[in-house]
């Protein structure tokens, strides 16, 4: 992948640590200029990391739920660097909940940020890509609420099934311009926030034909291909990364049943 992205810049949000801090590692190692764009100022050490490694990676500290943060982002990058190629929406936030006792506050701030921040930067970006008749957008999304459901997350599974329909209608009004837009959907990632819980690990692998957690690492290459030439021709789809997990319909086995 070296040098896959050398010249453009990048944008990613929710770049501090786990999938997003992969993402950002990745296409700064494919030559990319990037911008981490989060509110945790670790993001700043993510940066630090990157650039001596070799890779050319700036932090901006702002809230991509709100206009005049992500503008803050956009302008670090045309400042900088001139123009915008790649934008990897990632941030996300968690709040678990049963629907019956959700506050509004508890939704608004999982949708504020998961699904209303997706779009408000996607828009931001927009302009840029449509002057530069080029650009790759490549969401992080999940499986959750796109493909599978669980309980104490309606918030968060309504935002990543959210994205995929933002996605396939953006594809479509964006591809005259040379700009895709598709989304990657992960399972169960080795993220940092897994690995506070390792006592749910045996049961998550368990439910994954490949016996193993993914790595960020998985999931950031996908991203990086979808942000690449060779991916010119794929837009508005997306692609799930969970070692099978959604495939079995964990029916019990009829033994001796016609094939």
């Amino acid at each position: 992948m070296q040098d896959t992205h050398a010249g453009r810049t990048a944008i990613v949000t929710g770049g501090a640590q786990g999938i997003g801090r992969a993402i950002a590692t990745a296409l700064a190692g494919a030559g990319a200029n990037v911008v981490i764009a989060d509110l945790r100022d670790s993001g700043a050490l993510t940066a630090a990391a990157i650039t001596a490694a070799g890779g050319e990676c700036r932090f901006v500290h702002a809230d991509i739920s709100r206009p005049a943060g992500i503008d803050r982002v956009v302008d670090e990058a045309l400042g900088r660097y001139g123009s915008i190629d790649i934008l990897c929406p990632n941030a996300a936030v968690f709040n678990r909940s049963l629907v019956v006792d959700m506050d509004e506050a508890d939704w608004d701030a999982v949708i504020d940020v998961g699904l209303k921040g997706v779009f408000l930067v996607v828009k931001a970006c927009l302009p840029q890509m449509i002057r530069q008749r080029r650009g790759r957008i490549v969401v992080t999304g999940s499986i959750t609420g796109a493909k599978v459901g669980q309980t104490h997350n309606a918030h968060y599974g309504a935002a990543k099934a959210g994205i995929v329909g933002f996605a396939r209608c953006t594809a479509l009004e964006v591809a005259q311009h040379n700009i895709t837009i598709n989304v990657v959907e992960p399972g169960n990632i080795m993220t940092e926030a897994m690995m506070t819980v390792p006592q749910l690990h045996q049961s998550f692998i368990d439910h994954i034909p490949l016996n193993r957690m993914g790595a960020v690492e998985e999931v950031a290459a996908v991203t990086s291909f979808l942000a690449s030439d060779a991916a010119s021709y794929i837009t508005g789809q997306s692609i799930v990364v969970d070692g099978g997990q959604i495939l079995p319909e964990n029916l019990p086995l009829l033994r001796g049943a016609a094939s």
